[in-house]
């Protein structure tokens, strides 16, 4: 074996797979056995995060860097003039392998570019994991990417053996995936995350009868958006993923800033970077439709199609419907308090178990983890409380805030009119 050679290779492949940044690694849950390697339940290294907060290591790798496609916002697109490489089966299967027993890994997040076409290239990202699997007895946790326009035949082997499927949607709306990917088709993208999900579900009903049955994606299957290659609002990305939590049941939405990477008149300047803190609100509106029962339309509409990128979603929200505060501890359903601003989903279970047995103030609300300084402008304790005053007082925001400047919104406001 070349080490040179493979070195550089894992060079040009590790630094082309970091624009992907759906490599999360919550839901597995394949266990080790006698005489096998890795186990994905447990993990403890760094990387990437599990949905109960442990922190995992993968080996993140494209297969190949070679693509077919043109895409305008892509570092691999087939018209620019980079370094290309392309792993095998084996290499890849040998770098696991060896990294895995260094500690370096807990397992491995796997895409490629597309080579002659979807089925040729997702035939090898199944190589990889069944060769892992059958012939390495390798049970640490796997994520495939999926290709879009992949055979069925080559889905269903893909899920047998790794333990998370995804497939970028890449442009939040199809007329910007025309305008930027013109070659590809939102179809075939959809086509492969649909028969995930009705495997999934048929995987589900048949373990509520048959006591050993394959395990088939068990961490499920997400996606990925880039924001800010297109001039979509906000709004649409959020519809967009709450869609496709409705309708595919997906883990987890993706949110990946445009780095700007290529000249092209299609898209922002080179000059131009999307806040992180646009990124960041993305992914705070994702977890209030998630875990917190907001619908999209609630954090965002026509008249506000943009987050605020001075306060997060949920407190732009609370300012906005100041009417339906204060909120009374003791009275109020579980789901009105999940809308207190610095109240979380544990707090807020917290705060309706320990109601029960006392009147709440404001020295309980900060032993059950409650963010208080935030919180107490939106609560009418029984006892009163003198921050209410504030509730009618429209520097509430500028208050809650430090008095801070609109410098990130007006940032994105110039951004905007690049487009």
């Amino acid at each position: 074996m070349n080490f040179e050679r493979l070195k550089e290779k894992l060079e040009i492949l590790a630094d082309a797979a970091k624009y992907d940044v759906s490599c999360s690694s919550s839901g597995g849950t394949r266990k080790n056995k006698k005489g096998a390697l890795g186990d994905s339940s447990v993990s403890g290294i760094c990387h990437t995060y599990t949905e109960d907060g442990r922190c995992v290591s993968l080996l993140k790798i494209l297969l190949t860097n070679h693509c077919i496609y043109d895409c305008a916002y892509c570092v691999s697109r087939s018209s620019n003039d980079i370094k290309r490489a392309a792993f095998t089966v084996e290499e890849v299967t040998d770098l696991t392998i060896n990294f895995y027993r260094r500690n370096y890994i807990e397992g491995l997040f796997l895409s490629s570019g597309i080579f002659k076409n979807a089925d040729t290239t997702m035939e090898r990202l199944v190589r990889v994991a069944k060769k892992l699997r059958l012939e390495e007895n390798f049970n640490g946790y796997i994520h495939l990417k999926s290709i879009p326009g992949a055979s069925d035949d080559l889905m269903q082997e893909a899920a047998l053996y790794a333990d998370r499927l995804s497939i970028n949607l890449e442009i939040p709306t199809e007329s910007g995936l025309k305008l930027l990917a013109p070659e590809k088709n939102r179809q075939d993208m959809l086509n492969p995350m649909k028969y995930i999900q009705n495997g999934i579900a048929q995987y589900k009903d048949e373990k509520k009868i048959f006591r050993k049955v394959p395990k088939f994606a068990p961490a499920g299957q997400s996606t990925q958006m880039i924001v800010g290659a297109t001039n979509e609002s906000d709004l649409q990305i959020i519809k967009v993923a709450d869609h496709f939590y409705k309708n595919f049941n997906l883990k987890r939405v993706y949110y990946s800033g445009y780095v700007p990477v290529l000249e092209d008149k299609r898209l922002p300047s080179l000059t131009t970077e999307v806040p992180m803190l646009r990124e960041n609100r993305l992914y705070q509106s994702d977890w209030l439709m998630r875990f917190y029962g907001f619908k999209a339309e609630e954090i965002l509409d026509p008249n506000m199609p943009f987050l605020d990128l001075e306060v997060d979603p949920k407190l732009s929200w609370a300012l906005r419907h100041l009417h339906q505060f204060p909120v009374n501890l003791q009275t109020a359903d579980y789901q009105m308090i999940l809308r207190i601003p610095g109240i979380g989903v544990k707090t807020a279970q917290k705060i309706v178990q320990a109601r029960r047995f006392q009147v709440l103030n404001m020295d309980h609300l900060k032993k059950l983890g409650a963010a208080v300084n935030r919180a107490k402008y939106f609560i009418d304790f029984n006892a009163g409380n003198a921050y209410l005053r504030y509730l009618t007082d429209k520097n509430l925001k500028k208050l809650l805030v430090g008095g801070s400047s609109s410098k990130f919104h007006n940032q994105f406001s110039q951004q905007l009119t690049l487009f």
